[in-house]
């Protein structure tokens, strides 16, 4: 059973059904409400049965396969970071259609890609090690920052990089750097969401809880 909540879905899955047989139900069930859907982002929760990474993994593809929504995150049991982190998606979302210049770039980023632009760019999907974002303004990443981000090349004061997950290589924010010290396997800081959102106080750059309160003070 699929309900929806502001800016996500739930998935109520039967706890006695075999897997493959959800698979298929989730596949028929979104390529019928495909229409219905359109291109959101959102984010999903996952409730009525214990699932593991992999079948988190085999979800969102069939989802992906079946319809031209944007998952954001997987919401979990951290009630209030899952609300902060909706909420501050949907005011960057009203930021930017309030004329705000920006863009959405939807993919992932890998093999040493690069994206540059003189707007705030939102990535819908991952930034692998090796590739990078480069804006003049603002960046934020829904999905994982595991590469670089340079963020303010203009010089504009302000400016920050939030991601879903923040693992980053490196980072700059108008003149100021931060490098991380050792590497780390994208797989193995997939355990939890936690976003953050970097920016410069006191001429470092520092990472905080990703909320809209902060997101407002920008």
């Amino acid at each position: 059973m699929i309900k929806s909540f502001p800016k996500g879905i739930s998935l109520f899955l039967n706890e006695e059904a075999s897997f493959e047989k959800i698979l298929e139900e989730l596949a028929s069930k979104f390529s019928g409400a495909k229409s219905f859907f359109g291109t959101a982002c959102m984010a999903l929760s996952i409730d009525g049965r214990e699932v593991s990474s992999a079948e988190e993994i085999a979800i969102l593809d069939t989802i992906h396969q079946n319809s031209n929504l944007s998952i954001a995150c997987i919401v979990g049991r951290d009630e209030a970071a899952n609300r902060n982190f909706i909420k501050a998606l949907a005011h960057m979302e009203k930021k930017l259609s309030g004329g705000e210049d920006g863009q959405f770039f939807k993919g992932t980023l890998k093999n040493n890609e690069v994206i540059e632009t003189e707007n705030s760019i939102i990535i819908l999907g991952d930034v692998y090690p090796g590739s990078a974002i480069i804006s003049a303004r603002n960046i934020i990443v829904l999905g994982g920052l595991y590469g670089e981000a340079y963020a303010g090349g203009n010089g504009r004061e302000g400016a920050f990089v939030a991601a879903l997950e923040m693992e980053p290589e490196r980072i700059k924010i108008g003149d100021f750097k931060y490098k991380a010290g050792t590497k780390q396997s994208k797989w193995s800081i997939r355990q939890k969401v936690q976003p953050k959102i970097a920016y410069v106080k006191n001429e470092k750059i520092i990472f905080d809880s990703f909320t809209k309160d902060l997101l407002s003070s920008f």
